[in-house]
């Protein structure tokens, strides 16, 4: 019987790699084209709920990319209160696997790959619908995928300001002098969300929330805004679509799958508020050419992305090939 061997590689095996930013980000642009000439296999999202009183829930992810022969699935956790003990909130595991035998490939840390293909699809999403010269940023929420939607898309527009906030004074406080020292420029931290946003040019909302609340209002959205809500449990004013001029998301399908309590734009989906003729498109047909994304600069935009599985496979994919070109990691036998 032929011997099978996989290998792991654990966040500092990845770290050694000295994967940039521009890598990752190359990587979900890459595979957002995919997804727009359709050469890629994307599977519902399902969760995995555990009685476990409400602490958190799985997310589990299924994709394959054709034109790179790989398949994958990645678990994710989220849960919120891991800060207590000094834990990300979310933790996962990426398999990938060979689509021409099943033989698994690789197993990947993929907290750090779930945190930053994150923060790459929003940079994507701004590159092609903000407004060119914005210069202010409002951010809401410290998170781990927080970190890397600021980092990146400040690689993109150099923010004249960027405002960030949380719910715990410490956890803002200490992500603004994270940020700061990154970036080499001044973070300002608010209070609150409407200080944080109003007036912002591109908005980001990847709050915590346990029970919806409106933390982001439609008069936040001026002409020319650009509005990325992601937050699990919904942090949007009911009637905010109606200051919306285009609606894209990542894909339809998945804007509606899953636990109906999960997801930015849940309350208004459940309300019949939004509804597929109310979306203008999927990101990958505006990436890979199919669809203009923004027209002027007045239009205020509004991208809702719930996480491809994707964009998980390409950028473990990517990880693993400089991984084996490099022969890092632990070489596991399979049989």
């Amino acid at each position: 019987m032929t011997s099978v061997w996989m290998r792991y590689l654990s966040g500092a095996d990845i770290d050694s790699l000295g994967v940039t930013h521009a890598d990752i980000v190359g990587a979900v642009e890459d595979v957002l084209v995919d997804h727009g000439h359709g050469d890629v296999v994307f599977e519902p999202r399902t969760h995995l709920v555990p009685d476990n009183g409400g602490k958190g829930h799985f997310n589990i992810l299924r994709g394959h990319l054709s034109a790179k022969q790989v398949s994958g699935v990645k678990v994710v956790g989220d849960f919120v209160s891991n800060f207590e003990r000094g834990l990300p909130s979310e933790m996962a595991l990426i398999l990938l696997l060979d689509p021409e035998t099943g033989m698994p490939r690789a197993i990947v840390d993929g907290t750090m790959i779930t945190e930053a293909r994150t923060g790459a699809m929003t940079a994507v999403g701004a590159k092609y619908l903000a407004r060119p010269g914005s210069k202010v940023l409002g951010h809401v929420g410290a998170r781990g995928t927080a970190w890397w939607n600021v980092v990146l898309l400040d690689s993109i527009f150099d923010f004249d300001e960027i405002r960030v906030t949380s719910k715990r004074p410490e956890s803002r406080e200490d992500f603004g002098r994270r940020l700061s020292a990154e970036l080499g420029k001044e973070v300002r931290v608010c209070a609150d969300a409407a200080s944080t946003l109003d007036g912002a040019d591109v908005l980001v909302e990847a709050s915590r929330l346990n029970e919806p609340e409106a933390l982001v209002r439609k008069d936040f959205l001026r002409p020319g805004t650009f509005l990325v809500p992601y937050g699990t449990i919904s942090a949007l004013e009911l009637t905010l679509l109606d200051a919306v001029d285009k609606l894209v998301v990542d894909n339809w399908r998945e804007s509606q799958s899953g636990n109906p309590r999960f997801g930015a734009l849940r309350p208004q989906l459940n309300a019949g508020l939004l509804t597929e003729d109310g979306v203008y498109a999927e990101i990958g047909d505006i990436v890979a050419g199919s669809k203009p994304g923004r027209e002027n600069d007045d239009e205020r935009i509004l991208f809702w992305h719930r996480g491809l599985s994707t964009t998980d496979v390409a950028v473990a994919n990517m990880i693993l090939q400089r991984a084996e070109a490099a022969d890092v990691g632990t070489m596991l036998p399979y049989r």
